[in-house]
């Protein structure tokens, strides 16, 4: 279950509780106030806690979701709570946090583990174990409803009507097996647009990488053909596809048919190629995700295999956020909810560990498939040699982590040595800036901590100043600190919350990087004074003459500049931290330069909303056009009322 580090539902008796929780408060005076405080709140919510099944979550009181879990009974659940002698130190602290309580009842424990997923993930309890990585996994779409269906890859909503396959682990797997597909089926990859304008074949065709049904040189039935062949394939029915091309290969040979039998022979081999890619594929298991959990030094990696068709399309680890008070089975219960919250199950779940909400899990996941949905430990046989394969591979995974970790912690201790600062970098932030002359200017902030670069940290800012001079990079690194810090001085994340997990990863950055010289540290300091920031640990990174690497001179307040040995490896690590915020920025740049370049003149006329531009273009042709033309023109366009036309009119021609 998503709530595993919560106490289990023991025998109940009210009575006792009540007796029980008043000895506690009443005789125990060691007991922290913060703890004796939280006991008593939780207390006054348990009275009227629904008995049924259903979700709690517990707030601090600022507000905060500390922590999301789920019952059979939610009025047994909670009791444990106050008994905050016999809990964990972290569930003490949880405890201690908590001024109140909301509860949402369902209509079974199946229906609370659901929504307890959806409210994590929405929510990130700091007290939850955290799915950090949820994004959307790619799959391959055949399209229908078209003469000739496109073979696509997609990520995201099912809004397009076709037969999906998937899930693949990465975009890469994705594109090694739709390049073997192409070679094997001849389908098309282009989009309807591109298919419909086309007069000759294009390249794909001349490589025997597609049919060219848009020129025709395929009849359509023979592309619908080939179409049929390739989602039987991908459906599972790989060996009778392959058995026909190679029966059809037979006789086109027999028939001295040498090319016709050469270009089957490619499209066998293709399909070959797409099986023998992919390791670990089961003989006797269709459709299958496995996933184990394994744990080191205070970590989790849970490694998950994905089967589809009696093939492996691929393999993703994931290091979820959770207390190392936890064990490995109860990790993977909490993780597993999250994980098919917005993901179809396939029919069979192999797990290397046994959880607690077993019979949950798998009755919601069946009613959501709308079919019978196998979750369970692997015993023996094939689905067992698939958990250890998958084991194997965590393993390995998470000691790949933890070497790159320490090597990591490294790095850092020895830029904290080399800036002869004593405390302990967790985190940095680095900041830089890009523009063209004044315009589209962007800056940008990138994370690095203890796991290396935190690419979901990094933030973007547009600059607004309407005042700022063009090119005064000194203004521009003035509103980007401004803004950032401003953020955090007001967030409740500014510091460590009191008795917080220390584990997780600080908002507040222990050093910040700005990249410049004297210039850019004066307005970092400013910023920070303006803003009552003080405890920051600040450097600024002037290039080398002529802009060489390796004679970077380095800016700290109170201290004269200078210069790190040129084979210091701390420097090497600020050369990373600087290429990689200069790299962000630049992309950062070009992607708003890019929409400014193809941005109409339409889009700056407050209240003409799309459907309105859209009627106009679709008149005038181009929004030159519309700028030329009338009053009574703009009147004529369908959908575009007196007053609209009106507003462009006086938009083009202020004053007439």
């Amino acid at each position: 279950m998503v709530g595993a580090d919560a106490p289990p539902e023991a025998a109940f008796d009210e009575e006792e509780a009540e007796a029980t929780f008043e000895f506690d408060i009443a005789e125990d005076d060691a007991a922290p106030k913060a703890l004796v405080r939280g006991a008593a709140a939780i207390k006054q919510f348990w009275r009227r806690a629904p008995a049924g099944p259903g979700v709690y979550r517990m707030i601090a009181a600022d507000g905060e979701v500390l922590y999301v879990g789920k019952a059979r009974s939610i009025k047994k659940r909670i009791v444990s709570y106050t008994r905050p002698e016999m809990q964990s130190a972290r569930i003490a602290r949880m405890i201690a946090q908590t001024a109140s309580m909301v509860f949402v009842s369902t209509a079974s424990e199946a229906e609370a583990l659901l929504l307890e997923a959806n409210f994590i993930k929405q929510m990130k309890p700091r007290y939850n174990v955290l799915l950090r990585d949820d994004k959307s996994f790619p799959y391959i779409l055949l399209t229908s409803g078209h003469r000739a269906p496109q073979l696509m890859k997609h990520r995201g909503a099912r809004s397009i009507k076709g037969a999906y396959f998937g899930p693949f682990a990465s975009a890469g797997a994705v594109g090694r097996t739709l390049n073997a597909l192409q070679r094997a089926f001849l389908l098309r990859t282009c989009s309807d647009s591109y298919f419909a304008n086309r007069t000759r074949p294009c390249l794909l065709y001349q490589i025997k990488r597609c049919s060219a049904p848009c020129t025709g040189e395929i009849s359509d039935a023979d592309y619908q053909a080939l179409a049929a062949e390739a989602r039987e394939f991908l459906s599972g029915r790989s060996r009778s596809v392959r058995e026909r091309l190679a029966r059809e290969m037979r006789e086109a040979a027999a028939a001295l048919a040498f090319e016709k039998a050469a270009r089957l022979r490619d499209r066998i081999a293709a399909l070959s190629a797409i099986q023998g890619e992919q390791s670990i594929n089961p003989r006797g298991i269709a459709e299958a995700d496995v996933f184990a959990v394994v744990e080191q030094a205070g970590q989790f990696c849970i490694e998950v295999f994905f089967f589809r068709a009696h093939q492996n399309w691929g393999n993703r680890a994931y290091f979820p956020r959770a207390d190392r008070s936890l064990g490995p089975g109860e990790v993977l219960d909490a993780f597993l909810a999250q994980f098919y919250v917005e993901r179809p199950a396939p029919r069979l779940i192999l797990l290397s560990h046994d959880i607690e909400s077993l019979e949950p899990l798998r009755e919601a996941l069946s009613v959501r498939a709308g079919r019978r949905v196998a979750v369970g430990r692997a015993q023996r046989g094939e689905k067992r040699e698939l958990v250890e394969a998958a084991l194997r591979n965590a393993r390995e995974t998470l000691s790949r982590k933890l070497a790159d970790s320490a090597t990591q912690e490294k790095l850092l201790a020895a830029l904290a040595g080399a800036f002869g600062f004593e405390e302990k970098i967790r985190r940095v932030e680095v900041f830089d800036n890009s523009h063209v002359m004044g315009t589209n200017a962007v800056g940008a902030m990138i994370v690095a901590g203890p796991e290396g670069f935190m690419k979901a940290h990094y933030r973007t800012f547009n600059i607004k100043s309407a005042d700022l001079a063009p090119g005064d990079d000194y203004a521009m690194m003035r509103e980007v600190l401004g803004r950032r810090f401003a953020r955090l001085a007001k967030s409740a994340k500014y510091a460590e919350a009191e008795g917080g997990d220390s584990a997780a990863f600080p908002e507040r950055p222990d050093l910040v990087l700005v990249d410049g010289g004297r210039g850019q540290l004066d307005a970092a300091i400013k910023v920070f004074e303006d803003l009552g920031v003080d405890g920051l640990r600040l450097v600024a990174i002037a290039k080398g003459p002529d802009r060489n690497a390796g004679r970077e001179t380095f800016y700290i307040p109170g201290r004269e500049p200078f210069r790190l040995p040129p084979r210091d490896p701390a420097l090497y690590f600020v050369q990373r931290l600087r290429d990689e915020a200069h790299r962000f920025a630049i992309g950062a740049h070009r992607a708003r330069r890019k929409r400014e370049f193809v941005k109409s003149p339409l889009d700056e006329i407050p209240g003409v909303g799309p459907a309105r531009k859209r009627a106009l273009l679709n008149a005038f042709g181009t929004a030159k056009a519309v700028a030329m033309a009338g009053l009574a023109d703009l009147e004529k366009v369908d959908g575009v009322n007196a007053a609209t036309a009106r507003l462009v009119y006086q938009f083009f021609h202020e004053g007439g």
